[in-house]
């Protein structure tokens, strides 16, 4: 059963200029490192995804930091999210009946724009 949607689209060129205390405050160790060598693309996508997430669950950033929704990707690309702390407990609370959940993202970008949907399931 789905029990959210989310999704965001972002400018590029705003995260271009970044400062490196943005970048430890929104994204993780394992995120930060997987942008290396990565272009502002990718650093946009992610961002979209926890945006989208975010929303997904109901609550935008409201009881939990861009942090605890952390973005990772599997070896062959496809991103997929891990929930921690306050957006872990969030996404408890919402599907409380449910013995399990679990949080489906799709991200995508071209040269001025990045988009992410993310689905929220319960089991």
């Amino acid at each position: 059963m789905i029990l959210g949607v989310g999704v965001d689209i972002i400018e590029i060129e705003r995260l271009k200029d970044v400062t490196d205390r943005f970048m430890q405050r929104v994204f993780t160790e394992l995120e930060r490192e997987y942008f290396s060598g990565k272009n502002v693309q990718t650093v946009a996508g992610v961002f979209a995804a926890k945006e989208a997430v975010a929303k997904a669950l109901g609550t935008g950033f409201r009881g939990f930091w861009p942090t605890d929704i952390e973005i990772l990707h599997k070896k062959n690309g496809a991103p997929y999210a891990v929930l921690h702390n306050g957006a872990k407990k969030t996404a408890k609370r919402i599907s409380i009946r449910a013995r399990r959940f679990s949080v489906k993202i799709s991200i995508s970008h071209n040269e001025t724009d990045a988009i992410a949907y993310a689905i929220i399931e319960v089991k």
